[in-house]
């Protein structure tokens, strides 16, 4: 299987491709439990769907097994599009493009999906992708995301921009998470009604969590990869150390929002 940016250093590489080249299959912060909520109070059953940004196909064989009419994955990276097509297989299709340009045709979705996209733009692309979505959706679609979330919904200024700075040190991606009022307004300002918000906690790298998300075995195979490579070791030890410094401010969120019927 060949991950995206393949040729890149351990030390320089965005955390969620360097959890993937470590063995790690879920690299959602409220792991595979909060995309299952998400997915049954997007109502995927019978529902044409697209993903965006589908990366690794974890969510994509979910969403299929949940008994979509149609799959339909939008990657831009070819390495990440070649990998979700062989786990798809005829049940869908993947296409190359961006998520704030998919190229699909307006109003064709019932459900669109995005998770642990969002949180690595700026809010101006955030802007983008969300428009993106509502042209994409059918009047009475819903978008829904899985993403990560300051909190409390008052967190000082100062906090957020500490929070955005360490995770930005960490994951070596320039993270701009949002509390769950700014994740709404922008929604909304997209012309979106939210009709939901569930939480879960940000334990990506936790062994309760590591288990529950890859199983066991899973689980042992990416520890041991770790364990092995002394950069790579360096690097989760560091992202570990972020996430539980700053755990009282951040943690996961799924929102549903519905395009007006």
């Amino acid at each position: 299987m060949s991950l995206p940016m393949p040729d890149r250093k351990t030390a320089d590489l965005p955390g969620h491709w360097l959890f993937a080249r470590l063995g790690k299959r879920v690299l959602r912060p409220g792991g595979l439990e909060l995309t299952h909520r998400m997915l049954v109070d997007a109502q995927v059953p019978g529902a044409d769907v697209v993903e965006l940004a589908p990366g690794l196909g974890r969510t994509a064989r979910e969403i299929l097994d949940c008994g979509s009419s149609t799959y339909t994955g939008v990657e831009a990276d070819e390495n990440a599009a070649g990998v979700v097509r062989s786990i798809v297989g005829t049940r869908g299709k993947v296409v190359t493009g961006e998520a704030s340009a998919t190229g699909l045709a307006a109003d064709s979705a019932d459900v669109v999906v995005g998770e642990a996209m969002l949180t690595m733009q700026t809010n101006a692309h955030k802007a983008e992708i969300i428009a993106e979505a509502y042209r994409v959706l059918r009047p009475g679609g819903r978008y829904a995301i899985h993403e990560m979330v300051l909190v409390p919904n008052d967190v000082p200024d100062s906090v957020k921009d500490e929070v955005r700075t360490a995770l930005a040190r960490s994951i070596k991606v320039n993270a701009r998470p949002l509390t769950a009022a700014e994740w709404s307004e922008l929604l909304t300002g997209a012309g979106f009604t939210v009709e939901k918000i569930g939480y879960a906690p940000m334990a990506l790298l936790e062994p309760q969590r590591l288990v529950a998300d890859e199983g066991l075995i899973g689980a042992l195979r990416f520890v041991f990869n770790v364990l092995r490579d002394s950069d790579a070791r360096a690097r989760v030890r560091n992202m570990r150390a972020t996430f539980r410094r700053h755990r009282d401010n951040m943690a996961a969120i799924e929102v549903i929002a519905a395009k007006p019927a």
